[in-house]
């Protein structure tokens, strides 16, 4: 379900993607309207369900996570039960970062952030220990040339 927008709430919303923690003068400002009108849209943003979860963005490589692979994961099962011990498998484990089940080739892809090389073995070792997979193939990004959480608003 798509929810109607007008320019002030794409305004307000490009801000608060940009930074949360602005202060409700700020953002009233930055977008040509008063605190207490931001406040109410933003109230029924959150309502509507265009906002969700806010949180921080940490440095990964700042606090030790230096290497980020993309697994990618061929299975030969598909049950309901494979898959909900997969699932669980992965919420289970905070490395992995996203996870998405793709049409194609390549049933699934992850984001693993992990400290190192040996790191990622440990995951990858109790992961194919819990659950079965047919084959699995591990990418090393070398280096990170863009990344964000931000919609084109």
């Amino acid at each position: 379900m798509t929810v109607r927008l007008d320019k002030t709430d794409r305004n307000i919303l490009s801000e608060l993607q940009r930074d949360a923690a602005q202060s409700l003068d700020e953002i009233a400002r930055k977008v040509g309207s008063s605190k207490t009108p931001v406040w109410n849209r933003i109230r029924k943003l959150r309502e509507a369900g265009v906002i969700g979860q806010q949180t921080v963005v940490l440095d990964a490589e700042a606090l030790g996570f230096e290497a980020c692979f993309f697994v990618l994961i061929r299975t030969s099962e598909h049950g309901a039960k494979w898959q909900a011990a997969f699932l669980k498998a992965l919420q289970d484990r905070p490395e992995v970062q996203e996870a998405h089940r793709l049409a194609g080739d390549i049933d699934y892809i992850l984001k693993v952030r992990v400290q190192n090389a040996r790191a990622y073995d440990v995951f990858y070792q109790s992961l194919i220990a819990e659950v079965r997979v047919h084959n699995v193939t591990a990418l090393l990004s070398m280096e990170e040339i863009k990344s964000t959480t931000m919609l084109p608003l």
